[in-house]
């Protein structure tokens, strides 16, 4: 481990070392009859990345001081999710598919302006993208975007108006259009059509791949990189991944939820747990659970891991996140326009 890192890993325990566990207390290490429980509020298709990683940040804080740390989990839709929390969900911290989940509570009041600065890398740990899941052998020979809306293609997304992943199944469609010099006319057409060859529209992910993986309805399922994975490891051989020659940079942020924090004085472990994403022992974790890590050195590693497709952010498409939520998914935009020419199933 280099000197770098070390002193990282370091100072996230000496962080979780002098949380406060009372009203009033002074940063001090925490009497070791004592324990503090957080909630982490995420998306779908984290379930299995944070049962490992809450396990070795339990791990790493008891050694360290000999206070446990219980940290709970909810998992749905992002933007769901997010709804949630704005609706009295408690969550110490959020992990979110969207940046624009997570500054909807900003918006709300939960958060405070500049959230996104208080982490490394802008408050993402790790990214991701949208790939291709088939049926084994790839009957319908799907190798590209035009190749979905082909007759009798069935396509596996969820919904864009829930699910963040959802909402970057259909912002990388789109994109895989006008950024090969399609126009807006033509990308909307694009999408126009897919979402007609949606059979079922699922509230997120992990019902998304349900849906596919073990109803086995459709031909191709959108999903997330790592889900595609863990979609075709359970499969054993049924399922395999195809990856799009382009496609979107999927970038889950992270943000502890003041309000709530505050108010339950939980903030220190909330901070703490949130950069520890960001050591090299989560950061390890994040590339085995096929989320491509931030950290350099983890991400060099594992580079077999993670096949180099062309990934465009969504400042080729929008002006940022915000802009790409009302652009798209809004009341009365794109979506709402396109999926009112969908026949009803």
């Amino acid at each position: 481990m280099s000197i770098a890192r070390s002193r990282f890993s370091n100072g996230v325990l000496a962080l979780l070392a002098c949380f406060c566990l009372t009203p009033g207390c002074q940063k001090s290490t925490p009497d070791s009859s004592k324990s503090v429980e957080i909630l982490n509020v995420s998306y779908d298709p984290t379930r299995e990345l944070y049962h490992d990683l809450n396990a070795a940040l339990s791990a790493s804080h008891e050694r360290a001081t000999g206070v446990k740390v219980t940290i709970r989990q909810s998992h749905g839709g992002s933007s769901s999710q997010a709804r949630a929390v704005v609706d009295g969900l408690e969550a110490d911290v959020v992990t979110l598919a969207l940046w624009s989940d997570v500054d909807l509570l900003r918006k709300k009041g939960l958060i405070a302006d500049g959230w996104e600065d208080r982490l490394p890398n802008h408050s993402l740990p790790y990214t991701s993208t949208v790939v291709f899941v088939v049926r084994n052998g790839n009957p319908k020979a799907i190798r590209d975007w035009p190749d979905l809306i082909r007759h009798g293609v069935e396509i596996i997304t969820p919904n864009p108006k829930t699910g963040g992943g959802a909402k970057l199944n259909f912002l990388a469609a789109w994109g895989s259009v006008t950024l090969r010099g399609g126009s807006l006319n033509e990308a909307e057409a694009f999408v126009t059509q897919l979402y007609k060859q949606v059979p079922v529209l699922d509230s997120g992910a992990r019902a998304a791949t349900i849906t596919f993986s073990q109803k086995n309805i459709g031909d191709v399922h959108l999903t997330w990189e790592n889900e595609a994975h863990l979609e075709v490891a359970e499969s054993k051989g049924d399922l395999e991944i195809v990856y799009p020659p382009i496609s979107i940079q999927a970038e889950p942020t992270v943000a502890v939820v003041d309000a709530v924090v505050q108010r339950k004085q939980t903030d220190m472990v909330a901070e703490a747990y949130l950069r520890f994403l960001y050591g090299p022992e989560a950061q390890e974790i994040i590339a085995q659970r096929h989320y491509r890590p931030t950290d350099p050195e983890v991400r060099r590693k594992h580079i077999a891991d993670f096949p180099e497709i062309e990934l465009f952010p969504v400042t080729a498409i929008a002006k940022d996140w915000g802009d790409a939520f009302e652009k798209f998914f809004g009341d009365g935009a794109v979506f709402d326009r396109i999926f009112d020419q969908k026949p009803a199933s």
